[in-house]
């Protein structure tokens, strides 16, 4: 059994464990800092669980940061038929990549 936490950042849940690395919406901070995340919703300490309602009381986790980029463009295109209207863009979506080093409750 491991140690392990749901994490909440960006609008979506992350299942991480120390020594993970993960790639989450852009986040405040330069490359090396440490980062925080204080929207626990669950921690597994071998085997014993405590969830959160909606979050677990004074649980936290510690990430590093490793770098930023943007992900892969997306095109959005909106056609109708019939009526010539045409809209293509694209987008491309900056994250920032984290090691997660530490899970406390």
């Amino acid at each position: 059994m491991t140690t392990y936490a749901i994490v909440n950042t960006g609008g979506k849940q992350y299942r991480v464990q120390p020594g993970d690395t993960i790639r989450v919406e852009s986040l405040p901070g330069d490359e090396g800092d440490l980062v925080e995340l204080e929207d626990v919703r669950m921690v597994s300490d071998e085997g014993e669980v405590t969830l959160g309602s909606p979050t677990v009381a004074g649980a936290k986790v510690t990430a590093e940061i490793l770098g930023r980029g943007k992900a892969k463009k997306i095109i959005v295109f909106k056609y109708k038929a019939k009526t010539r209207y045409r809209r293509k863009n694209g987008h491309r979506q900056q994250y920032t990549e984290l090691r997660i080093t530490d899970i406390s409750h």
